[in-house]
C-alpha cells in the first residue's frame, strides 16, 4: 500500500525540484527520503516563498509520486552534498492551508496546527492527502522521460551549479 507524506521547504527551492524533477528535504538528510517508496505520493507545504525568509507563504506547493529510483547523493558546491529523491511532479495549483485546517487531521489542534509542520518529512493519512489534491486540483502528468544529463539550476539551493543525476 502506498502512503502520503508531506515535505516542508520553501517555495523557491520546491519549484527547483519542480522543474529538474527531484525531492530534497532536511537540508539533504538521506535518512527521511529512504523512509518513502516508489510509488508514495509527497505534497510539498511552504511556510514562506524564500529559504530563511519572512515572506510567509503557508501553502501546499508541489504534488507527485516517488519515481522507481533509489535515493541519490549530488554535489551541489564544495562540501554540500545533498540526497535526493525522483519524483513525477504532478500539474497542481499552488493552494493555501488555511481553508482545510479545520478538515486535515494532522492539523486538527488549531491554536498548534503548525507544529507537524516543523518536521521536514512526516507522513500522513490518505484521506488527508486527497483532501489536499481535491483543494490543488492535482492530477498526473502524462510526462515524457526527462532528460538525464546535466541540468543547470538557477536559486539559492544550487547557484548556478549544474548537477549530474548519476544513476
Amino acid at each position: 500500500m502506498s502512503r502520503s507524506w508531506i515535505a516542508v521547504a520553501s517555495a523557491n527551492h520546491v519549484r527547483i525540484g519542480r522543474e529538474a524533477g527531484f525531492m530534497q528535504v532536511c537540508h539533504g538528510k538521506a535518512a527521511p527520503l529512504k523512509r518513502s517508496a516508489p510509488g508514495d505520493r509527497v505534497i510539498y507545504y511552504s511556510p514562506t516563498e524564500t529559504f530563511g525568509g519572512k515572506d510567509r507563504l503557508q501553502a501546499f506547493t508541489a504534488m507527485g509520486v516517488v519515481e522507481e529510483t533509489a535515493a541519490y547523493q549530488v554535489e551541489v558546491q564544495p562540501g554540500f552534498r545533498p540526497w535526493r529523491r525522483d519524483v513525477a511532479w504532478w500539474q497542481a495549483v499552488e493552494t493555501p492551508i488555511r481553508p482545510l485546517l479545520g478538515r486535515l487531521s494532522f492539523t486538527s489542534d488549531r491554536a498548534g496546527w503548525g507544529y507537524r509542520l516543523r518536521f521536514g518529512l512526516f507522513e500522513i493519512d490518505n484521506d488527508d492527502a486527497e483532501l489536499i489534491a481535491e483543494a490543488m486540483f492535482a492530477e498526473p502528468l502524462m510526462h515524457a522521460a526527462r532528460a538525464r544529463a546535466a541540468l543547470p539550476l538557477q536559486g539559492s539551493l544550487d547557484r548556478a551549479v549544474q548537477v549530474s543525476r548519476k544513476r
